[in-house]
């Protein structure tokens, strides 16, 4: 029913759209000639494959997965989600069969539409279940296992949330640990011995395990397997190394299951299309540089001896190397020159900054102010090496001198161009605050994040803070 819902939906949204198009008059012909084109066998065909399209598009944005546990926000996201990708094939569609009556603005009214109505009944659909929870229907009765502070914490968030339709039934363990701070005082059902007697007299929908994996591995395992038996969920506890930072998430790898921590981005689709604007704008860029990487490298090669590009081999995404480009700004021999530099170097930590740095030619000292050395690494980008947006690479030789390794999370992406150190200081920022800097930019990343980034950097670089 839900499948024939939001494919109805989606049409009448269609058609709703194709009538304000017409009465706003923004293009495209009129509401008569395309209705009577719609009967021709090719505009069945696309039709159908359009519909069939959007059912698929809908399942694997999730749309036909139970969302009892769902926050509001994500189920409103994923909706939204599920219309955008819908709304882009009809764009791809349109492109491809050259079909006049979807234009632009048929495409922005119809992604307003669809995304207000399937998102809308999403929420309207969660409402109506949640009062019902509330007043005692589709309820679904849950048994945890063990007495310890993440169990009754587990047994509190449920408490706490009784639109999400779950009734604790009680503990089961050898004893009460931590039975304090529940507004209802659960039993203690059973006993580890006696749980198989007891899941047969009682109505149990699911069993939530929250045992030490240590030191009740046996018990856990019989447990899970007399679940099996039953046919009843099992819900284990992700956080069972208590990691501070890192989020569990579950994942199928061939016929089993794995659960994944993981502290930085995930692949997936905002990674990818993080990568496709990587790309689009990277070569937009190389293709309205063009004329400044000419006169530059031609400048270059007038006022020094060398070659005109500086290459070095920097660390990557989870420590790969690669080599950076970057326009030459010193002597040719300037890496050589670095040990006898060491006692004039202005930045704490493992990083080697000099303001006024000796090996630095004229034009090169005019290319760091204005930070036009770094535009060789778009090609850098578009090799898959960097990212426009990230934290910066580093060389070994700094990377060697970490001594923290919650500072080494930083290479958990792919490194940038530009990140939030470039825009509030640069070399201006201490190296402590710098790897924070980076690992905030990892912890609230979004590809808003990166536009925004992005935009700053522009009047960033126009003042020249923080360049040497």
């Amino acid at each position: 029913m839900l499948k024939v819902f939001n494919l109805g939906l989606m049409v009448g949204a269609f058609g709703i759209v194709t009538v304000l198009q017409v009465r706003l008059q923004g293009g495209g012909v009129p509401l008569s000639a395309f209705l009577s084109v719609r009967v021709k066998l090719i505009n069945v065909v696309i039709f159908g494959l359009i519909l069939l399209t959007w059912h698929c598009i809908f399942s694997l944005c999730g749309q036909y997965q139970s969302q009892r546990l769902s926050r509001r926000r994500d189920i409103i996201a994923n909706a939204t989600r599920a219309t955008t990708l819908a709304s882009i094939f009809v764009g791809v569609v349109a492109m491809i069969f050259r079909i006049t009556m979807i234009t632009p603005l048929f495409l922005f009214l119809f992604w307003i539409c669809t995304s207000t109505v399937v998102a809308g009944s999403r929420v309207l659909i969660r409402s109506c279940l949640e009062i019902a929870r509330v007043r005692g229907r589709n309820l679904r009765y849950i048994l945890i296992l063990g007495t310890n502070r993440r169990a009754i914490e587990f047994a509190r968030r449920l408490e706490a949330t009784p639109e999400w339709g779950y009734r604790v039934l009680g503990f089961v363990d050898r004893e009460w640990h931590e039975g304090a701070g529940l507004k209802k005082p659960y039993p203690l059902c059973c006993s580890f011995d006696d749980l198989s007697d007891y899941l047969r007299r009682n109505v149990i929908d699911e069993v939530a395990n929250y045992l030490p994996l240590r030191s009740f591995y046996e018990h856990s395992s019989r447990i899970a397997a007399l679940c099996e038996q039953h046919g009843i969920f099992m819900r284990f506890d992700s956080e069972i190394f208590d990691l501070k930072i890192a989020r569990a998430r579950a994942e199928e790898l061939d016929d089993g299951a794995q659960i994944t921590a993981y502290s930085s981005p995930r692949d997936g689709w905002p990674v990818a299309l993080k990568r496709i604007l990587d790309i689009t704008l990277s070569l937009m860029l190389l293709v309205a540089v063009a004329p400044v990487l000419a006169v530059v490298a031609l400048m270059i090669k007038l006022t020094s001896r060398g070659q005109i590009l500086f290459r070095q081999e920097r660390i990557g995404r989870n420590k790969r190397r690669f080599f950076i480009y970057k326009f030459r700004t010193m002597v040719p021999n300037a890496e050589k020159m670095m040990p006898a530099l060491e006692l004039l170097n202005e930045a704490a930590g493992p990083v080697f900054k000099i303001r006024n740095d000796p090996r630095m030619t004229p034009f090169g000292r005019l290319l760091r102010r204005a930070s036009i050395d770094e535009l060789p690494q778009l090609f850098n980008v578009l090799r898959g090496d960097m990212s426009l947006v990230g934290p910066r690479p580093l060389p070994l030789r700094d990377y060697e001198g970490f001594d923290q390794d919650w500072q080494r999370r930083r290479f958990s992406v792919r490194p940038g161009i530009t990140c939030l150190w470039q825009v509030r200081g640069r070399n201006n920022i201490a190296f402590d605050h710098w790897m924070k800097l980076d690992l905030q930019y990892l912890d609230e990343w979004s590809i808003w994040l990166d536009m925004k980034i992005l935009a700053q950097t522009i009047p960033a670089v126009l003042r020249g803070s923080g360049a040497a």
